[in-house]
């Protein structure tokens, strides 16, 4: 192992984590978010408008490949499985702020906000794995392909 790989290891964080799960958080609520300003909003309005034109197209390519990076890094990462825990613990803590009254779940578009940040925490968790299990186990995850 050279020391630039165990540099780079070293160097992730808790603000590392952060900028991962805002970059998730702000591809997730631009693609959909229940205030009407979104992608997906924007994008039924100029369907029915007949407004539809290259912009629209530019903008579902961003975020179709925004999605692909991490839709493809959290699947490998986590894998089905780990998807389905972190979806599990998730769902525990939601339902225990609920409990405690710290979160509302009283309307469609608060429980939309809330599924919306943890899916956000979910591709973050995801974008972050290899990091966080090279600090518990000191193992590197290292995808194998033959040539």
């Amino acid at each position: 192992m050279d020391g630039k790989s165990d540099k780079v290891a070293k160097e992730f964080n808790a603000l590392s984590f952060i900028w991962r799960f805002l970059a998730a958080l702000a591809l997730v609520l631009v693609t959909f978010n229940p205030t009407g300003q979104s992608a997906y909003h924007w994008l039924v309005s100029a369907i029915s408008t007949g407004t539809f034109g290259p912009l629209y197209l530019l903008l579902i390519a961003a975020l179709l490949i925004g999605w692909t990076i991490l839709g493809i890094a959290t699947a490998r990462s986590l894998d089905t499985f780990g998807v389905i825990l972190a979806g599990l613990v998730l769902g525990a803590i939601v339902w225990l702020l609920i409990d405690w009254g710290v979160l509302s779940a009283d309307s469609v578009s608060s429980i939309t906000w809330i599924v919306l940040v943890c899916l956000a925490a979910i591709l973050a968790v995801g974008l972050s794995w290899s990091h966080l299990w090279r600090r518990m186990t000191g193992q590197f995850n290292v995808e194998h392909v033959d040539d």
